[in-house]
């Protein structure tokens, strides 16, 4: 406890954030400076990058995402995720030119395997014991636990950050994040946390990704550059019916994963009818776009100019185009424009709210997870 007190008591932390998102495609890492905590939050990214999973690992990940996965390979992927988490961060401290002596803190969201908010459980592995002794770090994990506990569904658990690095006094901003997921925040101009609207809007990349990995018989995992969605035509008729899933219907607070739009969901429109890959793909690409517009135009009531956009997906024309087209009255960004990586963002969240953490502050927005109370997120491990 002395090593976390001395942490607390410095004016400047140095800080990696680790995050393996629902496509668990790699690791992003960051390391950053951060300045006290709360409103008075101040940042400087030092290094970022992501470090694919290895093959094999990627193909346990998947595995466990089956309902009849077994226990004993989820213990033993917890453990090899916990140790590549922890070379992650090592790497992002290399990359600033910096040894592991200079990291203060790890925030490490770990990688999602189940997310059953109406059951009230959510699990997130990749050990953070490994990842203490491993870097020699103190190490905060698991922070959507907390949140679930006092009736919330662990999620979203960005938005406070968004709020502490991203809101304006003048400006009211929407933050999207297209990963496996896409989720949504909304800042209202000069608003405090209790103002904040956040929840998941459907699905992001995941069904694009399983239904090229399907068309292709594993040899590719993602539509790079939304090439196969723009030589394909939208089938309209299955759009519409995409389109009345009942995630998409209920009101916020909400938040899903694969047990709603994974492999299940894809076999079910599999046996619906017949399509060339690229026209499977491109109305699976339309319905992210469309499930995004539509859940901002219902859900995001409020003075809005700006669409902020991070994540994989921001990487992908035909979603940009295809947001830019249903969402006339927004100006379409990626949020690089306001000096950080895209593909950063989730990972800076979960530094920033291990520094929260560290602080005694608490984590999560009762109003974008259903939480009873605001709670202090997130569980310690000491190297």
């Amino acid at each position: 406890m002395h090593r976390l007190a001395e942490l607390a008591a410095k004016k400047r932390r140095r800080v990696v954030g680790l995050m393996s998102g629902t496509s668990a495609d790699g690791i992003d890492a960051v390391l950053v400076d951060l300045w006290d905590s709360g409103p008075s939050t101040r940042y400087e990214i030092l290094s970022f990058a992501t470090t694919p999973l290895p093959s094999a690992l990627r193909r346990e990940v998947f595995a466990l995402f089956a309902a009849d996965a077994s226990l004993d390979a989820l213990c033993r992927v917890n453990f090899a995720l916990g140790e590549a988490f922890a070379t992650a961060a090592l790497a992002a401290a290399e990359r600033a030119k910096l040894g592991p002596e200079a990291i203060d803190l790890i925030g490490s969201h770990g990688q999602t395997v189940r997310h059953l908010p109406a059951s009230g459980s959510t699990l997130q592995i990749g050990e953070p014991a490994v990842i203490a002794a491993r870097t020699g770090a103190a190490t905060i994990a698991d922070f959507r636990a907390a949140d679930v506990a006092v009736g919330g569904e662990g999620a979203p658990l960005v938005p406070l950050a968004d709020h502490l690095l991203f809101a304006h006094r003048h400006e009211g901003r929407l933050l999207l994040n297209i990963g496996g997921i896409a989720n949504i925040t909304a800042l209202p101009p000069n608003s405090d946390a209790s103002a904040i609207r956040a929840f998941d809007l459907g699905p992001g990349n995941m069904l694009i990704d399983a239904a090229v990995a399907h068309c292709t018989d594993g040899r590719e995992h993602f539509d790079r550059g939304g090439v196969r969605a723009a030589r394909g035509r939208v089938d309209e008729t299955l759009l519409a019916e995409l389109m009345r899933a009942s995630f998409l219907q209920r009101e916020p607070p909400k938040s899903t994963g694969r047990e709603e739009f994974g492999a299940a969901f894809l076999a079910d429109i599999l046996g619906r009818g017949t399509w060339s890959s690229d026209d499977l793909i491109a109305t699976l690409t339309a319905f992210t776009v469309q499930s995004i517009a539509e859940g901002i135009r219902r859900f995001c009531p409020g003075e809005f100019a700006k669409l902020w956009v991070a994540g994989g997906g921001v990487h992908n024309p035909r979603i940009m185009e295809g947001l830019c087209r249903a969402l006339p009255g927004l100006a379409v960004r990626s949020l690089a424009e306001l000096g950080v990586d895209p593909d950063a963002r989730e990972a800076l969240a979960f530094a920033v709210l291990a520094n929260e953490t560290l602080m005694g502050r608490t984590g999560n927005i009762p109003a974008a997870t259903r939480a009873q109370r605001r709670v202090v997120l997130g569980k310690i491990a000491l190297p």
